[in-house]
């Protein structure tokens, strides 16, 4: 048998269990679970400078562990300098293994390493069960240099569940860890 994430086992044996006790779920199928998570950054400054792409391409692919691809830009916007089809940004969309690695790694790595963290807004709901969430600087993740950082950038994390609606969906990410502001 091969190597199983702390998390996924975790989602197994309690996770399942506890939502089943709390929304009184008539079968296992109708547990909520996590889809898949989604990092990405956009890069306005890339417009100018193609480099920076490349360096946020490689940036993402270090913090999560699986290759980053490049986001183009769907029309042109004047203002912005902005071509159709030029690059503006980069994400990666883990499942699996890598998204509960991944997500194990986010909350006892690297949000603790926050300044002044007293848990993440419980906000970023957006009525189907999804949950957004924005970091606001790179370097929190152990995986990247300090000495070689460009620029310190935010990012957006967004975490797909299964679930019918947003208390289904906090209930889920709470159990597995995600540490929400106490009203």
């Amino acid at each position: 048998m091969g190597y199983t994430p702390r998390l996924k086992e975790e989602y197994k044996s309690r996770v399942i269990n506890t939502l089943t006790d709390e929304f009184g779920y008539k079968n296992v199928m109708q547990v909520p679970k996590l889809k898949s998570i989604i990092v990405s950054r956009g890069v306005g400054k890339a417009v100018a400078d193609k480099k920076l792409i490349e360096y946020t391409v490689d940036e993402l692919s270090n913090i999560t562990g699986q290759k980053a691809v490049q986001t183009i830009s769907k029309k042109d916007v004047a203002n912005f300098k902005l071509r159709k089809g030029m690059p503006i940004g980069a994400k990666v969309t883990l499942r699996g293994e890598r998204m509960y690695e991944f997500l194990d790694r986010l909350v006892t790595t690297a949000l603790p390493r926050v300044r002044d963290f007293n848990g993440i807004k419980a906000t970023g709901f957006d009525g189907r069960g999804n949950y957004s969430l924005g970091i606001t600087e790179q370097i929190i993740f152990p995986e990247i240099d300090i000495d070689k950082v460009k620029s310190i950038d935010g990012m957006n994390i967004t975490f797909v569940t299964s679930a019918e609606t947003d208390k289904e969906a906090k209930s889920l990410l709470t159990e597995l860890g995600l540490p929400f502001k106490r009203k």
